[in-house]
């Protein structure tokens, strides 16, 4: 199981992407934790695992184009912060 399976058993998490299944992992990232709920969350650790979650993370931080809504970046810094 990848993390592309978790938008396309639920594509309305990327709804306006003309073809889902080809985002990489810190955009798949960007849109579960934006959109989805936390059993979507909860989910993408599962298969990636939270050390590389939180890696993916942090790097869309710095990257100069990131989509995360002010709420959502300060509560996943915080919670990838407190664990590990």
């Amino acid at each position: 199981m990848t993390v592309n399976t978790i938008i396309k058993n639920k594509p309305y998490l990327a709804w306006y992407v003309k073809d889902p299944e080809k985002l990489s992992e810190k955009s798949v990232l960007e849109h579960v934790l934006n959109y989805g709920n936390w059993d979507d969350v909860q989910q993408f650790i599962s298969i990636k695992g939270l050390a590389e979650t939180k890696s993916l993370f942090k790097q869309s931080l710095i990257s100069e184009r990131t989509n995360y809504s002010p709420e959502i970046k300060s509560y996943f810094s915080r919670y990838f912060n407190r664990t590990l």
